[in-house]
């Protein structure tokens, strides 16, 4: 008996033994193992960072900083406009579109030929031509980052060849791509694989230096970028099954090793992460919440003993979260349950404070829906009326 109790005993032991890695907890997001010495990805629909290696480090960008001169341009020209090429720009080296003095070119064209190409010299007869000067188009390159509430990127040149103090940072980097994206004609060039341009009305056909365009599904633009200071750079956008994410890469020490890391930030985004709609997900619970708590708020001396809650609207509607956080959603609601008349229209009475996994993702505003003034003589004695006709009832 003690022998089979025995036997027993040490199958059951090796069963367990065999049966606990298939609970093993899988929640752990693997690790990225990336050349590049900076590296970010960005959800464009929340704001929010899902990754990042030195995000928020200043570093050269190289010919990514084209992304800036694209939004001043489109801003403050006319595409159809026809710029002659001055001798400065027909010189300058590094990347090419190759103009030449008293050459003429649409800004459309310029800016084809800017994005894909990435010319220097199209960047500097761009930046001349909108400016005036170099000074006066890096001008307004950072009074454009000071106006996107951008404090890590200072701009002199509009080509990104190396120069004491041009920088950005990989966060700030994806924040200039994500609303340069929303201008619908950058979006149409830089996920244009290859076109044809006009220069003095002589044909040329350009191709795009992202490789990504033809080879990676999804993927929409947009640039890439490279000198000494700054390595192999690349900014991509890349939308599929609902989630649209940019990623930086900074630093990298060949071109297939940016495009390899990029590849696998977009491969990380599409195993670990999915679309969720957190504003109706913040909704539900805050109605929820109103049900059991709004009757405990009491403002002493109003006209009325309660209050009607509004919520603060959220700035975006879907995020992209991580699978293993889903269950993770957390909100934490602070008010005042007590309250003094008189009381405001729309006036903060408290805030509800969005977590997934212990970080705070967005904090709302709760407000009070309608004014609620404080008592008066007259209200007074209308409730003593109303006492006095109950008390006849009774």
């Amino acid at each position: 008996m003690k022998r089979k109790m025995l036997i027993f005993f040490i199958v059951f032991i090796l069963l367990v033994s065999f049966t606990i890695p298939v609970f093993a907890d899988n929640s752990e997001v693997e690790e990225l193992e990336l050349n590049a010495r900076i590296a970010l990805i960005y959800d464009r629909a929340s704001g929010r960072v899902l990754y990042e290696k030195n995000g928020d480090k200043q570093t050269p960008m190289a010919s990514t900083t084209k992304i800036m001169t694209a939004i001043v341009v489109l801003e403050n020209t006319n595409l159809k406009d026809i710029v002659t090429i001055d001798s400065k720009s027909a010189s300058i080296g590094g990347s090419r579109l190759g103009l030449k003095k008293d050459d003429k070119v649409t800004i459309n064209d310029l800016l084809y030929g800017l994005m894909l190409r990435s010319g220097n010299d199209a960047a500097s007869a761009l930046a001349i031509y909108v400016g005036g000067s170099i000074q006066n188009f890096a001008d307004m390159m950072n009074n454009k980052a000071e106006e996107l509430g951008l404090t890590n990127s200072h701009f002199v040149v509009p080509h990104g060849l190396d120069n004491e103090g041009h920088y950005t940072t990989a966060h700030e980097l994806a924040k200039i791509t994500d609303y340069a994206l929303k201008n619908e004609t950058f979006k149409k060039i830089v996920s244009t694989s290859n076109t044809t341009i006009s220069i003095n009305g002589n044909l040329k056909q350009i191709n795009n230096t992202n490789k990504l365009l033809n080879s990676v599904s999804g993927v929409y633009g947009v640039k890439t970028g490279f000198t000494n200071g700054a390595g192999r750079c690349l900014v991509t956008a890349w939308e599929k099954n609902d989630m649209d994410i940019i990623t930086v890469i900074i630093g990298a020490d060949t071109n297939n090793l940016r495009t390899t890391d990029t590849k696998k930030l977009i491969e990380y985004v599409e195993k670990n992460y999915e679309l969720v709609n957190i504003k109706e997900i913040i909704e539900e619970e805050f109605e929820k919440w109103k049900k059991i708590n709004t009757g405990r708020i009491f403002v002493e001396k109003g006209s009325k003993n309660s209050v009607e809650l509004l919520l603060e609207e959220m700035n975006f509607e879907n995020m992209i979260i991580n699978k293993t956080d889903i269950n993770k959603i957390d909100i934490k609601t602070d008010i005042l349950y007590s309250l003094k008349a008189p009381i405001k229209q729309n006036e903060i009475i408290g805030t509800l404070e969005v977590l997934v996994d212990g970080e705070n993702i967005s904090t709302l505003e709760i407000y009070n829906k309608e004014e609620i003034r404080k008592k008066e003589i007259r209200d007074y004695l209308t409730e003593f009326m109303v006492l006095i006709q109950n008390i006849k009832i009774i």
